[in-house]
């Protein structure tokens, strides 16, 4: 019997709570709905679930510091919902390590093929698996490993979400090749990704934080274009 993948609703909104809860049954996920953010901590130990729907104003503690405290225990995929519309309340979100962020009010069928994506691209860690060649890209102070999604940064073990590491191995992997966030946005987002360039461009922001410039390698910008993984 195959298990259902469970999706914990986080949403002080009852009526629409119960509605992403029915179309998700439908589709045959398992659901939990809390109201407020200090049950949504809660429920992730005890549900554990493979995907959270996190709104952002919530009773108490709020979606961001939800999505923060998660982010500190689990990789696990975040898809914020918000009335907020604005850019900056969406680039907020990304950066707080969210996964994807919808405005409402949204289409349920979209919300659906928006969960079913961000699941197809999470892998969870998996440390006893053995590296294949074709999926690890290597260089000096830095090792990026698909296989089980690690990354290793002069020596130690670096924690990065599964689209910052994807974004990092599709550069890593064609040194020196110029790619427009376009292309990025739907080499790692997705064609379903509904999503605007500005993404991407948060999401380098992230890694340049985590991996400084390297003497023989470096995360370059390339004006007016995009982004390459420029090696000397």
């Amino acid at each position: 019997m195959v298990t259902k993948q469970k999706i914990l609703i986080v949403d002080d909104d009852s009526n629409i709570a119960e509605l992403i809860s029915l179309y998700l049954v439908k589709e045959c996920f398992d659901t939990l709905i809390v109201g407020d953010g200090e049950s949504a901590l809660a429920a992730f130990d005890t549900f554990e679930p493979n995907l959270v729907l996190l709104d952002l104003m919530l009773p108490g503690i709020d979606g961001y510091q939800v999505c923060r405290e998660l982010r500190t225990r689990s990789q696990t995929p975040i898809i914020m919902l918000s009335a907020k519309g604005e850019v900056f309340d969406k680039v907020l979100g990304l950066e707080m390590g969210a996964d994807d962020y919808m405005e409402k009010p949204f289409d349920s069928k979209e919300l659906v093929a928006r969960v079913k994506a961000v699941l197809r691209r999470y892998k969870p860690i998996v440390t006893e698996t053995e590296p294949s060649d074709d999926k690890v890209v290597k260089y000096q102070d830095l090792e990026i490993n698909m296989t089980n999604y690690s990354v290793n940064y002069q020596g130690a073990r670096l924690d990065m979400p599964p689209k910052e590491l994807e974004l990092l191995y599709f550069l890593a992997s064609s040194p020196n090749r110029v790619f427009t966030r376009e292309q990025l946005l739907d080499q790692i987002w997705g064609y379903e990704y509904v999503g605007d360039t500005r993404t991407v461009d948060v999401h380098i922001k992230r890694l340049r934080e985590k991996i400084k410039d390297h003497e023989t390698w470096r995360i370059a910008t390339i004006w007016g274009i995009g982004y390459k993984f420029e090696v000397s």
